[in-house]
C-alpha cells in the first residue's frame, strides 16, 4: 500500500467556487494535480495507493485508489470530484464522515486526521528539500508521502508531522505534484528490483 498526505493550507471547504479558476480558488488547481499525480497511472490508476488532503486544516479528504470512479488528469474534473465531496459537507455529523461518491470520504479534522490516517496506513516520509535524498532513506513496505501545497510547511505542521524523516526528491524544490510522481517512480523502481 502507498499512500499520499497533501497539507493544502488554501483550498476551499466549501462547494461554491467556480471550476473556471482553480488557480484563484486556493490553489485548487495544485490539489488536483497532487491527486491524479497520486493515483493516476498512463490508462491505469494506482488500486493500492490512498491520498488524504486536509483542506484548510479543516477537513479531511480521502480519495481511495480502489474504489474512486471517474478521476480523470484533467484538473477540472478532479476539482469537480472534490466539489461532490464538499456539497456534503452539511451531512458531517461529530466525528462521523460522509461517503459522497466511490472512493471519496469527507469528514472533519484537517490535518491531524489526515496525518492519523497516514500514520495508520504506513510509514510517514516527509518531502522536504532539506531532507535526505530519497535514493539515500530505506524505502519502507508502506510508504505514505507528506507534502505541502504551494506554501512551506508551518511550525504547527511540523509539530503534527513529528519525527518523521525529510526526504528531499532532488536539488531543487518541486511542486507537491512533481515531487509525488518522484517517489511513486523511485518506489516503483525498488520495488522492481525487488522482485
Amino acid at each position: 500500500m502507498r499512500g499520499v498526505c497533501l497539507l493544502a493550507h488554501d483550498a476551499p471547504t466549501d462547494p461554491d467556487f467556480a471550476l473556471d479558476d482553480l488557480p484563484g480558488t486556493g490553489r485548487l488547481d495544485l490539489v488536483c494535480r497532487a491527486i491524479t499525480a497520486s493515483l493516476l497511472l498512463s490508462h491505469d490508476i494506482r488500486e493500492d495507493a490512498t491520498v488524504w488532503v486536509s483542506l484548510a486544516d479543516d477537513l479531511c479528504l480521502t480519495v481511495d485508489g480502489s474504489a474512486v470512479r471517474n478521476l480523470r488528469p484533467d484538473e477540472r474534473s478532479t476539482a469537480a470530484l472534490i466539489r461532490t465531496a464538499l456539497a456534503e459537507r452539511d451531512q458531517l455529523i461529530g466525528q462521523r464522515p460522509v461517503e459522497p461518491a466511490p472512493g471519496l470520504t469527507l469528514e472533519r479534522g484537517g490535518r491531524a486526521t489526515a496525518l492519523d490516517h497516514a500514520r495508520a496506513a504506513g510509514t510517514l516520509l516527509v518531502c522536504h528539500e532539506s531532507g535526505d535524498p530519497i535514493v539515500d532513506v530505506e524505502w519502507p513496505a508502506d510508504p505514505v508521502i507528506v507534502c505541502s501545497d504551494h506554501r512551506s510547511f508551518t511550525e504547527a505542521d511540523l509539530d503534527a508531522i513529528g519525527d518523521a524523516p525529510r526526504v528531499s526528491v532532488g536539488p531543487r524544490a518541486l511542486h507537491a505534484d512533481q515531487a509525488i510522481t518522484i517517489a511513486h517512480n523511485y518506489g516503483d523502481t525498488e520495488g522492481y528490483e525487488r522482485y
